[in-house]
This record gives C-alpha cells, structure tokens and sequence, in this order.
C-alpha cells in the first residue's frame, strides 16, 4: 500500500506556531523550513510528500521542483492550493493507494473528505513531524552505538595468540 501526502503550505505555515512567527519576518525561511521538516517526515515515514503554495504569495507561477525528495507545487496563476490539492487527490486516487491532506481548513477538509482522501489536521502533522524527528535521533543514537560496538570481543587466551604472531613468535 503506497501513501501519498498532500500538504497545504500556507495553512500549515499558518497553523504551527513556529511557522506562523517565522513567515512575518521571512516568508522564504518559513516555507523552507516546513519543506525541511516534510524531508525529514517523508525520510522516517515513507509516505511520499507534496507540498503545495498558493502562487499569489510568490513569484514563479505554477512550478513544481524538487527539494530534499519532496515535490514542492506552486500553483498556477488564479488556481488556489485548495484547488490544486482537490485535484491531485483525484488524479492520484487509487485503490492501493492512501491520501492523506493535511491541513486544518475545515471546508477543504469535507471536500477531500468526500473524494475519498483522509484529513489530517495541522496539530496532527506537527505532533507526527516531532515523533519523526525522534525517531530519526534515535536511529543516528544506535547506529553509533553499532558502529563503537563492533570491535569484537577476544579472549585472554586468543589476545595472547594473536600477539604473539604479530611480534612473528610461535
């Protein structure tokens, strides 16, 4: 089963405090920051991930580029992120295949609802995004615990051996 998970931009930048702080003094730093954090969700989770922006916010119209492994969508001139998203759901919508929106707009939310996808609210994504980046902490943590780890463990009796045959003794 393959999951696909479509972000609205803006509403998520809106919605998590952090972002929402950001975009009044930087709005580029704020959507590149929600595509990191996406990077890292995509990475732990394997969900493939799309975000998408309202093109009225940024020059660039209707482009669709690639950053750290996540499609990021500007929409087209007069075409609205809502638009675009209703779109992609029923362009994407398959059997083996689960969509997810997040977004915490509640009129897009029964539109997608009623095309078959599953919402997922902007606390929830934020609250997945931090259990990720846990996740991902944890994994780098054991992964240097293997790697100091590996020297492997020899007897008193094989120690003695084997120096002696470094020093060419028999």
């Amino acid at each position: 089963m393959r999951t696909i998970l479509l972000v609205d931009g803006y509403n998520i930048i809106g919605a998590w405090p952090k972002l929402r702080e950001l975009k009044d003094v930087d709005l580029e730093l704020a959507r590149d920051l929600l595509i990191s954090k996406m990077a890292e969700y995509q990475a732990f989770s394997g969900d493939k991930v799309s975000v998408i922006f309202d093109a009225h916010m940024v020059s660039g119209i209707g482009k669709s580029y690639k950053n750290h492994r996540v499609e990021v969508i500007y929409t087209k001139s007069q075409e609205t992120a809502d638009e675009r998203i209703e779109r992609m759901v029923r362009e994407l919508k398959r059997i083996d295949t689960t969509i997810h929106v997040a977004t915490s707009d509640f009129a897009e939310q029964s539109v997608i609802f009623g095309s078959g996808a599953l919402r997922k609210s902007a606390r929830e994504l934020l609250t997945e995004t931090d259990l990720a980046k846990k996740g991902i902490e944890k994994l780098v943590e054991n992964t240097r615990k293997q790697q100091k780890s590996t020297h492997a463990y020899l007897s008193e009796e094989l120690t003695e051996i084997f120096e002696k045959w470094r020093r060419g003794e028999r």
